[in-house]
């Protein structure tokens, strides 16, 4: 759709009353005019903030660090290391107020009062209060001038249960302590009655997400029960009082979700008559305009009318940036003229529905409310039937300028703690001092004509195509977004279809052909252990034989084969991959017992592993040229032979999938042993294999017993390559048996072995605690801990620990534990029996020597464990030393960042690591002393992308390139160096010549 605002019914009117709003609003414009010695520091901040792009990120990461800064030395230094970045150019007086030497001094404390002081005004700009009575004092000063208000609660982020139903009573009390104020006030006619009729003076915002901490699309019959109940309760309580309740939106995962249980809710009997309740659009959001007329038809079809408050969106970073990362289409607009534009078209929508539902109109750009108050005044829309909204702190002399014409304004007022606060306070601040901004734009004196110029802007209201990366960059499969209703039906379906195939017999291949064995296993889903997954066929060490002559009759073949076909065959692999994507993700799920989304995400990986490493050959087959005059030099590579690929369970299709491809790209002929308990997906991949068209005898599907088949392979004369992923024990074997040169061999065995870790997460003071708690619960817990990059181990600093422990138990406590088909289970079972009893045993040698923090209890038809959190573990103990393979997590008190760090290095592994902090020199020092393959700050540790974090460690946790990066491929290659004397007779072709 295009839309061009041009000279319209609304336009002239809209240019009139916009200038009128305007010149009310450009009085004392002086703000930040300049840097004139009676601005105040806060005013100077953002001021600097605006002219410098790279102070405006550092001042502002340091703003979002300060709540965790319990001293004035704690702030002096981190003051220090932010804005002493080499990206900040600093202004004089910032610059001299930050010469000092050390932290402790008196110039270092006068600097960190100075700036803590002016943060902490600045946040009072933008937060009603700290508290209910600074609130009622905030609400009372507003109504003196003529201004309706709407509170919420700050920190609504909840984590844990505990945290849900306290955000749910904190709502109860702050409508009875506002109702109860309220009976002292005065009546506003302007904002408390409107065409006759009373109006609450009391209103609360609130978010859906904070009424249940697990909170998920993807379980949204479960996300929607546990939501209507605390709804309810506040409604009904609501009602009782007379406040009215308005629903925020937040993030676009959780639109649908959010929409679909309030329109659900609000048709109940009991609240199909209530009109003081509110919902919110976002306009930056490409469905918003489909999402509005979606609700007027359904507020038709409830008869009463609700309001409905029309904002452009508070998260457009995040949206962005998840997005990208996701290889999701975007699902904002990517600039703001198209987001004003559709801002003006879903608000001539709403005014021009008015008798169905009432308008509340959210901007600080005047043109947007001037848009609005002349179609409302065209169209002669009641007094009752819109309003107009602004944030606190934000658009002051606007509200005002509304209020003197007669409007109903609205004040957003958000209120609550400094700390849970800050997140809202970087939000506004990036608005503030963002290029785009009307205000920044008003505050700069830009002209008239431009600060009011009609958007006009070709948008489109159907989702954008996902953005490309830069050229060159590998761009990987893109997990299914499961706020999709669509894809969860998808996902139910595929479910549905692999039940009907449980059972089914699963044989080798070798030589092209399936093949029937003596000995046959069952595999289970460890769920529900009575329920057969598969029958699969073992094969002999005769069987395995014949596998491997046959691969060697496939060689000479395969080895000629170009590059590019080879590539060709990975290609159409990741094609019917991405086309059964949810059909391998529920046998994942049902097979090895991992939840949804994580089995989706390794379907992602294995589709990836396809094509990078089909591109990686083709960059590799074109070898490097050294020619120089008279001499042509060809650096080539060439395959090494037979590939041995044993792969493991926990990521049975990624692994196997990742190491096998490798193998046949490079053109070896390979043999994949999967593990047993996982041998239904690999015989699934197999079939993939096959329909691409991989040829008879290079790939042959050889499941078997490890102790014999995958031993007798390992030390077989023929095999050149192993790629072995497992356990530390058998991976040392490996390596070692390889290492021994048989008869009749000519050549050194190649291993590649990834040998798990006891992974773990530094906290420090610094530390973002909700993120880092919910981090470290989805890095232990995730999969049931059975990933080798899980964290086993949490190293925390004395002065966070106690509350860090809190935090982590009550939001371990807040997962679900059951059956991983369930879209609510977050924790599953572990593989099989012998992990279930290891793991228990495990726990009871950590019970003698650490304090148990958290016991979860599990389900008993099935292989589980609940989660345990030891606390008060030594370095050097049981559980924090030894790779549990479970969800058992080791919390370790240190005095500070560096013995953390010698407390995280003291192992035998060096896999993955993860630091949260804010602090840049502890970010630096972990970069260079953090003895992992893989360290991830300030995110969890787990779920390494292809192209984006190859993954591999060194130690005793592997040995070996890492996977899904540049170098992995080389190891199933010889590289060759040919040399060529071109002379004839002491002449040569030259380059260029006719």
């Amino acid at each position: 759709m295009v839309l061009q605002v041009k000279t319209s019914t609304y336009e002239n009117k809209t240019q009139e009353i916009a200038k009128q709003l305007l010149t009310a609003t450009q009085e004392n414009r002086s703000f930040f005019a300049s840097l004139r010695d009676q601005m105040r520091w806060d005013d100077k901040l953002l001021a600097w903030a605006m002219s410098n792009p790279g102070l405006r990120v550092q001042l502002f990461r340091f703003i979002d660090t300060l709540p965790a800064l319990h001293s004035k030395s704690e702030v002096a230094a981190h003051l220090q290391e932010y804005l002493g970045d080499e990206s900040v150019e600093l202004p004089a007086a910032l610059k001299g107020m930050l010469n000092f030497a050390n932290p402790d001094s008196m110039p270092g404390q006068v600097a960190a009062t100075t700036v803590g002081t002016a943060v902490e005004t600045l946040a009072h700009k933008y937060i009603s209060g700290e508290n209910i009575k600074q609130v009622i004092k905030t609400v009372e000063r507003l109504r003196k001038e003529k201004m309706a208000f709407t509170i919420d609660l700050l920190g609504e982020a909840v984590i844990t249960e505990t945290e849900a139903q306290s955000y749910l009573e904190r709502y109860l009390e702050l409508m009875q302590q506002l109702v109860e104020a309220s009976k002292n006030w005065t009546t506003i006619p302007a904002i408390d009655e409107a065409d006759g009729e009373s109006l609450p003076k009391v209103q609360v915002s609130v978010k859906l997400t904070a009424f249940y901490s697990q909170f998920d699309p993807l379980d949204a019959k479960g996300s929607e029960e546990r939501v209507s109940d605390r709804i309810r309760t506040l409604l009904r309580r609501a009602q009782e009082l007379g406040a009215a309740v308005h629903f925020d939106m937040e993030q676009y995962a959780y639109k649908n979700l959010t929409l679909n249980i309030l329109k659900k809710l609000l048709l109940e009997s009991e609240f199909r008559q209530r009109t003081d309740i509110g919902m919110t659009i976002q306009a930056y959001l490409r469905d918003s305009e489909e999402d509005a007329k979606d609700l007027i038809n359904w507020l038709k079809q409830r008869g009463y009318p609700l309001t409905i408050r029309l904002v452009k969106g508070a998260y457009w970073d995040q949206e962005t940036i998840k997005a990208e990362q996701k290889h999701w289409p975007q699902p904002v607009y990517n600039d703001k003229a198209a987001t004003d534009a559709n801002f003006e078209t879903i608000t001539q929508l709403l005014l021009e529905n008015h008798q169905y539902l009432y308008a509340a109109i959210g901007s600080h750009n005047v043109r947007s409310q001037a848009r609005a108050i002349a179609i409302a005044e065209s169209l002669n829309v009641p007094r009752r039937c819109f309003e107009m909204q602004v944030l606190y702190g934000m658009g002051d002399k606007l509200a005002k300028a509304l209020v003197d014409r007669g409007y109903r304004v609205r004040v957003y007022c958000p209120y609550g703690e400094l700390l849970p606060g800050m997140a809202y306070l970087i939000r506004r601040l990036l608005e503030n001092t963002a290029n785009s901004s009307f205000l920044r734009q008003n505050l700069e004196n830009r002209p008239i004509e431009e600060l009011l110029a009609a958007p006009g802007v070709e948008i489109s209201h159907a989702k954008a195509q996902r953005r490309k990366e830069e050229d060159g960059k590998f761009v990987g499969a893109a997990d299914v977004d499961y706020a999709e209703e669509e894809e969860r039906r998808m996902s139910a379906e595929a479910f549905q279809s692999v039940r009907q195939q449980l059972g089914r017999s699963y044989l080798p291949l070798i030589n092209g052909e399936y093949v029937n064995t003596a000995e046959v296993i069952d595999s289970l889903n460890p769920s529900n252990f009575s329920e057969v997954i598969g029958k699969v066929g073992l094969i002999s060490v005769e069987q395995a034989e014949q596998a491997m002559q046959a691969a060697k009759a496939a060689f000479p073949g395969w080895r000629k084969t170009p590059a590019k076909q080879r590539a060709g065959i990975l290609r159409q692999a990741a094609d019917l991959m991405e086309q059964r994507r949810a059909e391998l993700a529920a046998w994942i799920v049902l097979e090895v017992g991992k939840p949804v989304k994580e089995a989706d995400a390794e379907v992602s990986e294995a589709i990836d592993f396809c094509l990078y490493y089909a591109d990686e050959m083709e960059r590799l087959d074109q070898g490097v040229i050294y020619d120089v005059a008279g001499e042509m030099n060809r650096y080539i590579y060439q395959p090494r032979g037979i590939a041995v690929v044993i792969s493991p369970w926990n990521f049975p299709l990624a692994i196997a999938c990742g190491m096998t491809v490798a193998a046949l790209v490079t053109g070896n002929c390979t043999l994949l042993k999967p593990a047993e308990t996982s041998s239904v997906i690999t015989a699934k991949f197999t079939e993939i294999l096959v329909e691409a068209g991989i040829p008879q005898g290079v790939f042959q599907y050889v499941p078997g017993k490890g102790s014999q088949v995958g031993a007798y392979l390992v030390n077989h004369a023929d095999t050149h390559v192993i790629a072995f992923t497992g356990s530390q024990e058998v991976g040392c074997r490996i390596y070692a048996e390889a290492a021994i040169l048989k008869p009749g061999q000519k050549h050194l065995k190649r291993v590649i072995a990834e040998m798990g870790g006891k992974n773990a997460i530094i906290i420090d003071e610094s530390a973002d605690l909700d993120q880092a708690v919910v981090g470290v619960v989805q890095s232990a817990f995730g999969y049931s801990g059975q990933k080798c990059s899980a964290a086993s181990r949490v190293i925390v600093v004395q002065p966070i620990y106690d509350a860090f422990v809190q935090r982590l138990v009550e939001a371990t406590k807040s997962l679900n534990i059951g059956e991983t088909e369930l879209p609510s289970t977050q924790v599953g079972p572990v593989i099989d029996a012998n992990a279930r009893d290891r793991i228990r045993e495990y726990i009871e040698k950590g019970k003698a020597e650490a304090q148990v923090a958290l016991e979860l209890p599990a389900p008993e038809q099935g292989y589980f464990v609940g989660p345990v959190i030891f606390s008060e573990v030594l370095p050097d103990g049981i559980v924090a030393q030894q790779e549990i393979f479970g969800p058992v997590l080791a919390v370790i008190r240190v005095r500070d960042f560096a013995e953390a760090l010698a407390v995280a290095n003291g192992t035998n592994y060096a896999l993955t690591g993860g630091l949260y902090s804010r602090t840049p020199s502890h970010i630096q020092q972990a970069q260079t002393d953090f003895e992992v393959g893989n360290l991830y700050i300030n995110r969890n540790i787990t779920g390494a992308i292809v192209a984006r974090q190859p993954f591999g460690g060194f130690k005793l946790s592997g040995v070996g390139s890492k996977a899904g990066g540049p170098d992995y491929l080389l190891q199933f290659l010889e590289p060759r160096t040919v040399t060529e004397n071109i002379q004839r007779q002491g002449f040569a072709p030259i380059e260029g010549a006719d």
